[in-house]
């Protein structure tokens, strides 16, 4: 396999198959690569996991891993040393991979205690090559399902008639989409719900509110608060900072007396 692309050392596509999709709790239940050489030769291998967590029903829906499937296959600390060894001279490749699998698999080389680096490495996204080239905006919308520019982009009467537009287009296009409202928001729920800014800091666990975000991201706000005030210090200070997150950082502040 020849890529229309010069290449100065291997280049590994790969990609991961998990039990989830938190960088923190879950793991990886399948690998494959696919390493080009600067020749041309190509070598594929696909290596599945024991994660040793159970597999939950919605990741093993997506990707057809049970746990039953995996149960006599080696965790990834086992094999870890030799991937690493795989990996070390090529650059990396992948869809989606600087926002999920890179992150997945640096986590569990960690967890492995085996020294991974993705330093001096070329990263080469297909997702972000293919979002910057074919932007998901609303003239793209309108030229898609419309089969039309939009005129009128960025004027806020203009948009909402194509937006409206591109709906109907959307209904007449996609059969099984729900001809109701509730069911409508149901399918855009399942994409990710709506999240207001205070939802993006925080979640509600045990009473308390814990971090989501940054780099107290999982952690109470009230730890975070006797360990660490100067983060909620500096967040308080923050222009953009949102009024209701500010005024529960405050109220944490002023439980350790330091408001």
């Amino acid at each position: 396999m020849k890529l229309p692309v010069d290449l100065d050392r291997p280049v590994i596509f790969f990609d991961l198959e998990t039990t989830g999709l938190s960088l923190a709790r879950d793991r990886i239940v399948e690998l494959a690569v696919l390493r080009v050489s600067p020749q041309g030769d190509v070598f594929e291998r696909v290596r599945r996991y024991n994660p040793g967590i159970p597999i939950p029903a919605e990741a093993a829906a997506v990707h057809g891993i049970t746990d039953d499937a995996v149960a006599n296959e080696p965790s990834f600390r086992r094999t870890a040393k030799s991937l690493a060894k795989l990996l070390e001279p090529c650059d990396l490749a992948g869809f989606n991979i600087r926002r999920f699998d890179l992150p997945i698999l640096l986590a569990e080389f960690r967890r492995a205690g085996v020294p991974f680096d993705v330093k001096g490495r070329r990263l080469i996204d297909m997702k972000m090559i293919f979002h910057r080239e074919e932007p998901r905006d609303l003239s793209a919308a309108a030229r898609f399902y419309l089969a039309r520019d939009h005129q009128d982009a960025h004027t806020a009467l203009g948009d909402i008639r194509t937006t409206a537009a591109v709906l109907t287009a959307q209904l007449a296009r996609y059969q099984h989409l729900p001809r109701d409202m509730e069911g409508l928001h149901a399918y855009c729920d399942e994409m990710g719900p709506f999240l207001t800014e205070f939802d993006r800091w925080f979640s509600r666990k045990g009473g308390g509110l814990v971090f989501n975000r940054g780099k107290h991201r999982g952690t109470p706000l009230d730890e975070v608060a006797a360990k660490a005030p100067d983060y909620l210090e500096w967040m308080m200070g923050a222009d953009d900072m949102p009024d209701e997150v500010l005024e529960a950082v405050g109220r944490a502040l002023a439980g350790t007396g330091r408001s």
